[in-house]
């Protein structure tokens, strides 16, 4: 057969229909970036664990995720099938993550791929206000697939490393890769480095995202959407959509550091002082269900360092 194609996300379905490029779709539906992430290479074990964690710690229910995810990427073990199979991810860390993941599939199936090409539009040509691969024009994604970059074992053997790391509970491991690139990965880097970020902050317990929230609002309300607008233009390496920000602020209303009326978020007394650093974020939430990759949040002892950019164990501080 052809091509197999693996999209992320079903945006870019009409648009990739429409380019008239030939081969068939799988749907990666998947929100690495989200959650625990098991470290099996049993991929139905790893399944078997992935449902039970999105489903207690975001509400997701089992058979959707099952229906959802589980089963079309099980067609991913037709791949051998294939003459060549094209990734479309992008370079945030949102399509990062799922790219790392889609390739640790592909190496677990028992029939290997017998080509592996990899797409990622920014690195290729950065486009201003751009938002995934569902607002470029047809004629681009042709381009685009031209371009296609094959995936060498320089690009496997980073491609391994960085989703060991990022499953792993030690965050200095992510660390190592931050300035790491391949021909075909050239911007995973930059993901791995902003992933750091959402580390709880050494100085009041905050990750990035919802020091960019509280900032935002300390001035005065705002609606949750022209919000969220702001931080797409503003922190697009993220690539979060509503589901994962709505995380971010459910998780601030509970702990009381903003308000939601209607339409409009406000940020509380207890926003403000955080941001003074008078109190910490990490003794206003629950943390039992909110890993990041391999980190558990409960109890970790590590924290980032905004000042010196780096990741630090306060436990060793």
């Amino acid at each position: 057969m052809g091509y197999l194609h693996v999209l992320n996300g079903d945006a870019a379905i009409p648009l990739f229909r429409d380019s008239g490029i030939e081969g068939d779709i799988i749907v990666c539906r998947e929100i690495m970036c989200e959650g625990k992430v098991p470290r099996t290479d049993i991929i139905t074990q790893f399944f078997e664990e992935r449902v039970l964690q999105v489903e207690k710690a975001y509400g997701i229910d089992a058979q959707t995720y099952k229906t959802r995810v589980v089963e079309e990427l099980g067609k991913l073990s037709t791949a051998s099938d294939y003459e060549e199979v094209i990734l479309w991810f992008d370079c945030d860390l949102f399509c990062q993550v799922n790219l790392l993941f889609i390739i640790f599939y592909l190496s677990t199936l028992p029939g290997k791929a017998r080509k592996i090409s990899c797409i990622q539009s920014e690195a290729e040509a950065p486009i201003p206000n751009y938002k995934g691969f569902g607002v470029l024009h047809a004629s681009m994604l042709t381009r685009l697939f031209e371009r296609r970059i094959t995936l060498q074992q320089a690009d496997f053997d980073l491609a391994h490393k960085a989703w060991e790391a990022y499953r792993g509970p030690d965050p200095l491991e992510i660390e190592k890769l931050v300035k790491a690139k391949s021909p075909a990965l050239p911007l995973l880097g930059e993901a791995l480095a902003a992933h750091l970020k959402r580390l709880p902050g050494l100085s009041n317990g905050l990750s990035i995202v919802e020091q960019f929230f509280l900032h935002r609002l300390i001035n005065g309300k705002a609606r949750w959407y022209d919000l969220y607008s702001v931080f797409w233009n503003e922190m697009r390496i993220y690539g979060f959509g509503d589901f994962q920000l709505d995380i971010y602020t459910q998780r601030m209303i509970f702990a009381d550091l903003i308000e939601r009326d209607d339409q409009m978020l406000e940020i509380k007394a207890l926003g403000r002082e955080m941001l003074r650093n008078e109190e910490n974020y990490l003794n206003y939430i629950d943390l039992e269900n909110w890993w990041l990759g391999g980190i558990h949040l409960q109890d970790s002892p590590w924290r980032y360092d905004a000042v010196h950019k780096k990741v630090v164990n306060i436990a060793k501080a």
